[in-house]
């Protein structure tokens, strides 16, 4: 018992310093209208990037059969001490797995089952610039330095599902300037807000819930010591 209590104890601890969003998007039919904001840090050969960042706004804005319909808004907030970047497209998975998909705006064209560079590998769906047949970007149309972009996508699976998980959020940066040896980066993106959809709990409330079964675990360890020392006399002979 004493065991299975610290073991509580370590997990309530790693509880409480865990993101308060996971990086993963679970939609339903609920969650239509819902908005989801994502913080991107760029990074190349295993190094982040001070300054190289980006902020993408996805909002489901319907479902019809087997499609899931988005609305985007792809910032790049790109800083000192990067003097110059441009985003050229942008990438997640899906479960289940994604049959087809198409885009409007800024990032108008699309590519499935790709490699993403920076050591990412393959990503079930990118949406770029221009036409390259390859996630790994190319043309010279995106989203300069302080620039903005719209645009719709729509996601279409071979059958119609319930849920739709979106994770492994990334963007593509080209044209960089300013930062030493590097002219292109990746950058991972997590969920830093959402206006609906599926919540993950904050980490406080993890805590508190961990610290709920900490207390239950040594309630019961108390009552079970106290029941044996409550035993009839002749049980002890």
């Amino acid at each position: 018992m004493k065991k299975s209590i610290c073991g509580l104890a370590a997990l309530v601890t790693g509880l409480a310093v865990q993101p308060a969003l996971a990086d993963e998007i679970t939609l339903s039919d609920a969650d239509v209208g819902s908005e989801y904001t994502l913080m991107y840090d760029g990074f190349s050969d295993g190094s982040t990037i001070d300054g190289l960042t980006a902020k993408i706004r996805l909002t489901l804005t319907g479902i019809s059969g087997n499609d899931y319909m988005f609305a985007y808004n792809v910032s790049n907030t790109t800083s000192a001490p990067v003097t110059g970047s441009r985003i050229s497209g942008f990438a997640f998975n899906t479960d289940p797995t994604i049959s087809a998909a198409s885009s409007t705006g800024a990032f108008s064209y699309t590519t499935l089952n790709s490699t993403y560079p920076n050591g990412i590998g393959t990503v079930d769906v990118c949406f770029k610039d221009a036409s390259t047949g390859s996630c790994a970007g190319g043309g010279g149309g995106g989203i300069e330095l302080g620039g903005s972009g719209d645009g719709t996508l729509t996601l279409s699976f071979a059958s119609p599902t319930d849920t739709l998980s979106l994770s492994d959020f990334y963007v593509r940066y080209q044209s960089i300037t300013g930062v030493s040896g590097v002219t292109s980066a990746s950058g991972a993106g997590t969920v830093s807000s959402t206006s609906g959809g599926s919540d993950v709990p904050e980490p406080g409330m993890l805590a508190l819930f961990g610290v709920a079964l900490i207390g239950l675990a040594i309630n019961r360890r108390r009552a079970v010591v106290a029941r044996g020392s409550l035993r009839p006399a002749y049980a002890m002979a």
